[in-house]
């Protein structure tokens, strides 16, 4: 039987301010991905996505980011490895923290944003990040972007990678992602992104913006939860998969801290 994961960005609501449909959210996807509070979250939101994805089985991990709560942690930024190194550890040692009060733990890594994009092939930054995570928990798994060269780096540091494909996002013909000041770089029909994603899942293939198709090899999907259709697009997602003999499980159950290099 085919498998995927589904996974999400959730507790980024600060205060008065609400990002997303966490609650929902929860009930469909497989793995959620909890901000630590850089780039968005605050302790008591943080603390009850934590606790509502232990109470319904959904593997959490550590959306670390920049230092940007003002920009969503969506702006560039040039840190240098000490400080790159030391608010990735402090993040995940804060949502460790939280995790263990709300009777679950973190299994994974996601970076969040502009951090994401940079380490995908920033080796510089890249390798703040891998130290980061080696330093307070070697047992954690990264989640990149499949294809991206962090991936190799990171296995190459003893880490266990698993890449994810973005059900909401375009593709660039060279597998990265197309910048969201372009047109069409988030995808907002249920229905189209459902297609995508089942195509994805039963031949390992996008078709990119320019209409090519490209290779993607991922064991999970990511769903943005602070898209206005987020909620109807994941629903109508596990609909298709699952009707389609997809099951949708948590990678991490299966990687178990084992490296996959």
């Amino acid at each position: 039987m085919l498998s995927i994961d589904l996974n999400c960005d959730l507790g980024e609501s600060f205060g008065a301010w609400r990002m997303g449909d966490d609650a929902a959210m929860l009930d469909i996807v497989t793995s959620a991905n909890v901000a630590c509070g850089f780039h968005a979250g605050d302790p008591v939101g943080i603390y009850t996505v934590l606790r509502e994805a232990a109470r319904r089985g959904v593997a959490v991990g550590a959306h670390v980011g920049y230092r940007d709560l003002v920009g969503f942690g969506r702006r560039n930024m040039q840190p240098s490895r000490e400080e790159l190194m030391g608010d990735v550890i402090y993040q995940i040692g804060a949502l460790q923290g939280l995790a263990k009060a709300a009777g679950t733990s973190i299994r994974y890594v996601k970076p969040h944003g502009a951090l994401y994009n940079t380490i995908a092939r920033d080796t510089y930054q890249a390798a703040a990040v891998i130290d980061a995570i080696l330093a307070i928990d070697p047992t954690l798994v990264l989640m990149t972007l499949a294809g991206a060269p962090i991936a190799e780096q990171a296995r190459e540091a003893g880490i266990t990678v698993v890449s994810e494909a973005f059900a909401d996002r375009a593709y660039n013909g060279d597998g990265s992602l197309v910048s969201r000041r372009k047109e069409g770089a988030v995808i907002h029909d249920p229905t189209v992104v459902a297609r995508r994603m089942l195509r994805f899942v039963q031949e390992g293939v996008l078709t990119a913006i320019d209409g090519t198709d490209i290779a993607v090899e991922a064991q999970s999907i990511c769903i943005h939860g602070d898209n206005p259709s987020a909620v109807a697009t994941a629903r109508v997602l596990q609909t298709q998969l699952t009707a389609r003999g997809v099951a949708l499980r948590p990678f991490a159950s299966a990687c178990r801290g084992e490296n996959r290099a």
